[in-house]
């Protein structure tokens, strides 16, 4: 979009990016990303729209907050989709125990994958008719929790590949032919994908791309360079996003089965995804039919690349929640074993204290999968509330392997072969997959207050324009004359938000101890609309440029929504441990809004549950075996 065009031609962000005085090229690229964001919405009917959706309503619906939009029961998928999961997880357990799962170089082999393939796993988001399982999201969320105990790396490829790969693209995006084309070999194996976004200039600025496009004849002809591309090796299928015409656009394109003139592999040393294939590619006058464009309804190539991202940021946390599993699971025979001053540590509060923090990540985890992945086989957009689960599982997943496994094992935490030594950076990378932390939190926020700014604070911002008034002043009469009108409509907001009562949602049957956390966040988040709208009054136009406050405001919502899915999740769990285990993560996020110390009774809690933990029965990580303890003192 031109830096020409009428004001209500542009985006939210870019409006109110000029009226703040920020320049043209800033302005016109935030507002393109803005847009974007506009064209994927438009793809949702208006009942399944961010504004609709639960995290949205929680904070500014004058209603009752929507409890029956936070917690889901749980979905279960056709039989012959557990079948092909059941299969795949033995295909995984059963090449894992015989040292088959990897090649000579430490990656996935392909005669698992082809194995996977065949058995259906790459197939599982398919839709049926083109060879795949057509899983809804919600059970496919859940079952890479249980493929991530076995091994993390397995279920990251096949989210990678259902979900940023090309199979989202396709199967959302694509004509009839092009998925025809495509969706049976992606469904099969034959053509595993990945999604080629990021470049060496390009990260979350996604306006910035450099790699190009050019039409010759039927073909277009590509030229640029792409990093951090996961599951990328010659011969599988990648998602390219490119300039063509000046404009995002996404290609379909099917890599060389070797590199040639026109196709390299960009390869470097990683730290993380030690497991499979992470690099990046250089094309030059690199040939692409025209027929694998893919055009989206509305929008661009942007609007294709931030459609996959929601299911992709659900896949990250349940993720997260089988390799919290897999370090709880190790926290504990270690605790049994090592001893100091005669007694196993694992009688000690400190470590209980640990393990009973482990646990409840762990329920706190698989409470965003079941929300997110429910709203989402039930035809909601989930932006905001995938945000939540992506910055959560990342955040409980670094916490987990630093400050629980590390501090428990100590020392022997660094040998070869440990849990933490081997896989550190692979824990603590999710907190930059799928979109940094707390970048992500500002889009929350972005997304918190978009409809809110567009009703009452952008027609301030025009009417000061107008006026031609830079730095408004209450006392002008001048000034209070020039925002008569959308100052009036805005304190009838203020006004009724403020006097409002607001009604009281009906709460299901509930353990005491989890309906005070469920009332807290909803009393919570009943104010957070008056403290957010406070803070755009307070900074303006300005508002941009305090990343800071809208990172600490929108991480203080989302810990709010966060204890209400827990909470209520719980509730409905039959296993009094997994109750136990939320009620003290539920102390603890209500701990960092409150700023309250920790008291006795949350000590006796959270150690309770340590000691019960420890001696077995804690159902979600009923199976799993831990590795072998390291350097035995006692052989």
């Amino acid at each position: 979009m031109s830096t020409t065009d009428k004001p209500e031609t542009q985006s939210f962000a870019e409006t109110a990016l000029k009226l703040g005085g920020k320049s043209d090229d800033e302005a016109r690229r935030t507002g393109a990303i803005d847009k974007a964001d506009d064209q994927v919405e438009a793809l949702f009917a208006p009942q399944y729209q961010t504004a609709a959706g639960p995290a949205h309503r929680a904070l500014w619906d004058d209603a009752c907050v929507p409890l029956e939009l936070f917690s889901f029961e749980p979905s279960s998928a056709p039989a012959d989709v557990v079948k092909v999961m059941d299969a795949s997880l033995e295909v995984v357990r059963r090449r894992r125990d015989a040292r088959t799962l990897h090649d000579a170089a430490g990656k996935i082999s392909s005669d698992t994958t082809a194995e996977l393939g065949s058995v259906g796993y790459w197939g599982l988001l398919v839709d049926r008719e083109f060879g795949g399982s057509g899983a809804p999201f919600a059970p496919f969320a859940q079952f890479l929790t249980r493929m991530a105990v076995l091994d993390p790396t397995t279920a990251g490829m096949a989210s990678v590949h259902g979900c940023i790969g090309a199979v989202d693209p396709v199967r959302t995006f694509g004509t009839p032919q092009q998925k025809r084309r495509y969706l049976p070999d992606l469904a099969s194996g034959r053509k595993l994908s990945g999604f080629a976004l990021t470049e060496p200039g390009a990260g979350s600025d996604l306006t910035a791309l450099r790699t190009r496009a050019e039409r010759r004849g039927d073909s277009f002809v590509v030229n640029g360079e792409k990093l951090f591309i996961t599951n990328v090796v010659p011969g599988r299928t990648v998602g390219l996003v490119c300039l063509l015409e000046g404009k995002p656009a996404v290609l379909v394109v099917d890599l060389p089965e070797a590199e040639n003139e026109h196709f390299q592999l960009r390869r470097y040393g990683l730290y993380a995804l030690k497991h499979t294939h992470n690099q990046g590619i250089v094309l030059r006058d690199f040939p692409v039919p025209a027929e694998n464009l893919l055009m989206p309804p509305r929008g661009d190539g942007l609007t294709i690349a931030y459609h996959g991202l929601n299911l992709g940021r659900t896949a990250l946390c349940a993720t997260a929640a089988g390799s919290l599993r897999i370090m709880l699971a190790e926290m504990l025979p270690w605790g049994r074993y090592r001893k100091t001053y005669g007694a196993a540590i694992a009688s000690r509060e400190l470590v209980r204290r640990r393990i009973g923090r482990a646990a409840g990540l762990i329920v706190a985890c698989d409470a965003l999968v079941e929300w997110c992945g429910g709203l989402v086989d039930r035809g909601y957009r989930g932006e905001m509330e995938c945000i939540i689960a992506k910055i959560f599982g990342s955040e409980a997943q670094k916490e987990a392997a630093i400050e629980l496994l590390m501090k428990t094992h100590g020392g022997r935490s660094f040998l070869h072969g440990h849990l933490l030594g081997d896989n550190v950076h692979e824990f603590l990378a999710p907190c930059i997959y799928e979109g940094e932390g707390e970048m992500l939190g500002m889009a929350f926020f972005k997304s918190a207050v978009k409809q809110h700014g567009t009703e009452f604070f952008e027609p301030i911002g025009k009417a000061l324009v107008a006026a031609g008034i830079k730095q408004p002043n209450l006392a002008n009469p001048a000034h209070l004359w020039a925002l008569r009108e959308p100052m009036r409509r805005y304190g009838r907001w203020l006004l009724g938000r403020q006097l409002r009562r607001r009604p009281t949602p009906a709460y299901p049957p509930m353990p005491a101890e989890l309906r005070v956390h469920a009332e807290f966040a909803v009393g919570f988040l009943d104010g957070a609309a008056l403290e957010i709208s406070g803070t755009m009054r307070k900074h303006q136009l300005a508002l941009a440029d305090r990343q800071c406050r809208m990172a600490e405001l929108s991480d203080r919502v989302q810990t709010a929504m966060v204890v209400l899915c827990t909470s209520l999740y719980a509730a409905r769990q039959p296993d009094e441990l997994v109750r136990a285990a939320a009620d003290c993560v539920c102390r603890d996020l209500t701990r960092r809004l409150t700023g309250r110390r920790p008291d006795d009774r949350y000590f006796r809690a959270v150690t309770k549950l340590g000691a019960a933990v420890a001696d077995g029965g804690f159902t979600p990580i009923a199976g799993i075996e831990p590795r072998d303890i390291l350097m035995r003192y006692d052989a």
